[in-house]
């Protein structure tokens, strides 16, 4: 699974789409990260504010990593994505 990430919202929905792949509630997910439903919640919505070591530990519990490149000039879903 490869997923384009550039907002709050993209994020979100790569990290439902993990837990989903791995059939995974948000409870399930939580008890695995120590990372409370509620926030995973939010996280999925794309809400803001969430602090990066949150992250870190719903990335870990997913068996995920992250990889920072250059910006590519690709596509995109909308024009908010490529700011």
């Amino acid at each position: 699974m490869k997923h384009l990430v550039r907002t709050s919202k993209n994020l979100g929905h790569a990290i439902r789409q993990a837990r989903k792949a791995k059939n995974l509630t948000q409870t399930e997910l939580a008890a695995m990260s120590g990372v409370w439903q509620e926030t995973i919640s939010k996280i999925e919505n794309g809400s803001g504010g969430t602090k990066l070591e949150t992250l870190f530990d719903l990335v870990a519990a997913l068996d995920l990593e992250i990889t920072v490149t250059e910006r590519s000039k690709g596509t995109s879903d909308g024009l908010e994505d490529i700011f």
